[in-house]
């Protein structure tokens, strides 16, 4: 490790520091607005860092290259919006919240690591880090069924998933030699008509493993009952950050491991796509829980940004990345709606509590209807932009038929996003609907996420030019 290899690692270094910063406060004496502001400054300070440092491999386990270092970026800005959103949230129960903020910057650390694995042992690591700190946060309020009940579900088909991406890996390297992306592709390259008996297993298990984590269909079963279960702020870490890292694995891997030669891996993808799409919209219209709803929307939005993975190349890999970062925005702005409106007894998931929300608060039920009409793909938002550059991406592959899909699977869609957008601005019913928390910083969450929202979708130049300037190192 040179000094060279220490700075590249900065970002890494300053959020796993604030963890043990934080335990160390929370040793001393327990406060919360002490964890909160440690953490706060842990994850601007990496945020602000990846600007300063060098792209460099350190080691072959992490490439922190321009890629990785934008999703240094992206998944360190939301994990700040979602402390900001857990303080008021947890601000008056009655619990332990030191250790929150201790899982958030672990869980935030895997996620970062994630991106920037170009081995399978790092790779490895970094999922397990992710998940072991996710099943604590899940279950964060034990003395709640539903996130105790979501814990434990989420514990037992991780696991689960980790076996069948472990054989994979060994399944793999039995066939290979090697657990190097790089080495892979250039082993593929070597020999263009290889024994496929270990690899096409091994890659199906591992993307079995994969799947499970980004909740695509078939691996998608635990979503809702997760979403609904766990607190607002962990399911809009879990719906963001948790599947952005895993998704900025999996594209790195597809780019450079060769695996994408292979016309059985490519149906592999090509069926998952198409199967997340229609399910992911399908199961929505039944919804009537608005935290499950999302769930099944997620469940949708990973199969969008297959197709375009499945694109490959410059333009695929742009669209999947500035996907990404509108799904970020648009579902980290719907859950903190759902966090804002919660009480301190139960999380505003259920239809009624959103009934008449305009007359009750405007500004909060016109942010919501952005969230849900970008969400939905409608013009000016950065959700239409997203799906527009998809969209170009499978014609300029010539995938009519996904991109056949993909729009009747948007269309369905819109239905349930508007189900949710006119009981906002329908008449206050008479439901008892919980009493909000009071909750400041969420408001500039908020606010901020309005903003580039509408930005993305008017003026999305700048954000493209620097998807090509990260894409560029990847490719």
């Amino acid at each position: 490790m040179t000094a060279s290899d220490m700075l590249a690692l900065l970002p890494l270094l300053l959020i796993a520091g604030s963890s043990v910063a934080v335990l160390i406060a929370a040793a001393v004496g327990r406060n919360h607005a002490v964890a909160f502001g440690l953490s706060l400054s842990g994850l601007a300070a990496s945020f602000c860092s990846v600007f300063f440092v060098p792209a460099t491999q350190v080691t072959a386990l992490l490439d922190i290259d321009g890629y990785a270092l934008f999703f240094f970026g992206l998944i360190s800005a939301a994990s700040f919006a979602v402390a900001l959103l857990a303080y008021g949230y947890l601000r008056n129960r009655d619990i332990d919240k030191e250790e929150f903020y201790v899982l958030l910057l672990v869980a935030t650390l895997g996620a970062m690591i994630l991106a920037a694995s170009s081995h399978f042992a790092s790779f490895f690591l970094g999922l397990e880090v992710l998940s072991i700190a996710l099943y604590a946060l899940i279950a964060y309020f034990g003395d709640r069924p539903l996130p105790v009940e979501a814990g434990i579900k989420y514990l037992v088909l991780a696991a689960s998933s980790a076996a069948f991406l472990l054989f994979g890996i060994a399944l793999v390297y039995a066939d290979l030699g090697t657990m190097d992306f790089a080495r892979i592709e250039h082993i593929l390259a070597a020999n263009p008509n290889p024994n496929l008996t270990l690899l096409l297993p091994g890659v199906a298990l591992v993307v079995t493993g994969i799947g499970f984590k980004l909740a695509l269909v078939p691996f998608h079963m635990w979503t809702p009952d997760v979403y609904q279960g766990a607190p607002a702020p962990v399911t809009a870490f879990v719906a963001t950050v948790s599947k952005g890292g895993m998704f900025a694995l999996l594209l790195r891997y597809f780019a450079q491991s060769g695996i994408n030669r292979f016309a059985p891996a490519l149906l592999v993808f090509t069926i998952i796509a198409i199967a997340s799409m229609l399910a992911g919209n399908l199961l929505a219209l039944l919804q009537s829980n608005v935290k499950r709803i999302l769930a099944y929307s997620s469940i949708a939005h990973m199969g969008y940004l297959m197709v375009a993975l499945e694109v490959g190349g410059a333009i695929g890999a742009s669209a999947v990345v500035f996907y990404l970062v509108a799904y970020f925005i648009m579902t980290l702005g719907a859950f903190a709606v759902v966090t804002v409106l919660s009480a301190e007894h139960r999380d505003a998931d259920q239809m009624e509590d959103y009934r008449g929300l305009f007359w009750r608060r405007p500004v909060l039920a016109l942010v919501f209807t952005a969230m849900l009409l970008s969400l939905a793909g409608i013009p000016m938002t950065a959700g239409f932009l997203g799906k527009f550059y998809i969209l170009a991406a499978g014609a300029a592959a010539g995938s009519w038929a996904l991109i056949l899909i993909l729009v009747i699977a948007s269309t369905i869609g819109l239905f349930y996003y508007l189900r949710i957008v006119v009981i906002l601005y329908q008449q206050p019913g008479d439901a008892n609907q919980p009493l909000p928390l009071r909750m400041p910083a969420a408001s500039l969450v908020l606010a901020a996420l309005t903003v580039i929202l509408v930005w993305l979708g008017v003026y999305p130049s700048w954000m493209l030019q620097a998807i090509h300037t990260a894409i560029g190192s990847l490719l």
